[in-house]
């Protein structure tokens, strides 16, 4: 079975040590390690882990030795501006936008995010692939780690 790519946003770095998410964080990373997933990050997320705690930053400094870190181009800011036109969320969540426009144009078939009010919401994820249908990309699978994840009890 060929690897997924997978673009992993800040929170499921940080996802490792929080009590609700950590379980299928830490499995989502393990699957990463055995091949599962090709693990595709950015330049959005290594400039938010400034601000995170000191155990985080040292993961997430781990886990980019099995990334690819995609780099912020003209083509994802101008598919994050047509996302925020679209008002699917304000220019202060301009970032959150921004993870997706990069996740999009790096060709991931998947996001994972435990941000459930601008990434992974019911009502944000058809409004984020009519964009990019208009702008010419593909859709993209925006989940929760805890919905990608296999469990130990099912087939391939």
């Amino acid at each position: 079975m060929k690897a997924i790519r997978v673009y992993a946003d800040t929170s499921v770095f940080g996802g490792v040590y929080d009590e609700e998410f950590q379980q299928p964080s830490q499995t989502f990373f393990a699957q990463v390690k055995s091949g599962q997933f090709v693990l595709v990050t950015s330049a959005v997320v290594q400039a938010e882990m400034i601000a995170a705690p000191p155990t985080v930053r040292r993961f997430f400094e781990e886990m980019l030795s099995l990334a690819e870190v995609t780099d912020i181009t003209v083509s994802a800011l101008e598919l994050r501006d047509a996302y925020l036109q679209a008002k699917i969320v304000t220019p202060k969540y301009s970032d959150d936008a921004l993870h997706v426009a990069l996740a999009t144009v790096a060709g991931c078939a998947l996001i994972v995010s435990w941000n459930f009010q601008h990434i992974v919401h019911f009502q944000k994820i058809p409004m984020y692939n009519a964009i990019n249908t208009l702008q010419g990309y593909q859709p993209i699978a925006i989940y929760s780690p805890r919905e990608v994840i296999r469990y130990e009890d099912e087939e391939v």
